[in-house]
């Protein structure tokens, strides 16, 4: 399977050419725009589908929360040893795990309880489970892969201390809003003068195209707002507004997911394979 995903993957990677054009190019690019978003996708989809399939008594005899986290650390060690993943590239992502999980710590402590983790695990940690880390770090899996296959190129990004300040002032923000206010709607302003000549470079086929990178973030937000949806349905965790029935995660979250993934990106953009590609405004 290893063999044959790579094989997949040079394929897509390399150089495709095609005489196509009008509405058959439009359908053969969407095509494969479709293909490799789905393969950027491997880990998330393989863990989400994971999410979503695991019974809620577990499997054989393994409490659902602790599989999930034996499924996720196992496709991980395969997806590096098949090599389309990078040692590097598994760091960034145990990164955004780490950062993830402090924030779920936080989010379901006593004094905040924002959302909770209602079932046994034998691997809780301060009551959350550490397979929750991996729904930040498959985000993260995401734009790495997705940056390797789509040939990614970032123009006009801002100077790398700015945006790297920008990402930490977010992520502080899902903390202290809790006690000096919220400042989403600042920081997402500072963001949009920030990011607002930022354009994304992508290649679906063997044509660049190209769209306002804030845009990005915002549809990767709201897919994200998606699977939290399903992820709620299916009971992996609740928010206090879903204890007796469940309701629709609320829309604002979306904004705070679109946020989210702006500081994971900008985690991505100091992989040192990946700045090459990035072409900051003067």
């Amino acid at each position: 399977m290893g063999l044959k995903l790579a094989d997949i993957d040079r394929h897509l990677t390399g150089s495709i050419p095609s005489t196509t054009s009008g509405w058959r190019r439009f359908v053969l690019e969407f095509l494969y725009f479709g293909i490799k978003e789905a393969r950027a996708c491997l880990f998330a989809g393989l863990f989400f589908a994971a999410v979503f399939l695991m019974p809620r008594a577990g499997l054989f005899g393994i409490p659902r929360y602790d599989a999930l986290l034996l499924f996720a650390v196992l496709v991980q060690l395969w997806m590096v040893a098949s090599g389309i993943e990078t040692w590097d590239e598994l760091k960034a992502i145990s990164v955004f795990h780490l950062v993830g999980f402090a924030l779920e710590v936080f989010k379901t402590s006593g004094p905040i309880q924002s959302w909770s983790y209602p079932d046994f695990a034998y691997t809780k940690l301060f009551g959350v489970p550490l397979f929750s880390g991996f729904m930040y770090a498959a985000v993260g899996s995401y734009i790495i892969q997705a940056w390797r296959l789509f040939d990614l190129r970032i123009q006009h990004h801002p100077p790398y201390w700015m945006a790297t300040l920008i990402a930490l002032l977010i992520y502080l923000n899902f903390f202290t809003h809790h006690y000096i206010g919220d400042y989403r709607w600042y920081l997402a302003a500072c963001a949009l003068g920030l990011y607002a000549r930022s354009t994304v470079l992508f290649r679906p086929l063997d044509r660049d195209r190209k769209m306002p990178l804030l845009l990005a973030f915002l549809l990767i937000g709201f897919f994200i707002w998606l699977a939290e949806n399903i992820s709620t349905f299916f009971g992996i965790w609740r928010y206090p507004n879903q204890i007796g029935a469940w309701s629709t995660v609320h829309l604002g979250k979306w904004s705070a997911w679109a946020l989210l993934v702006m500081m994971t990106f900008t985690i991505v953009v100091h992989l040192k394979h990946i700045r090459g590609k990035i072409h900051i405004a003067q």
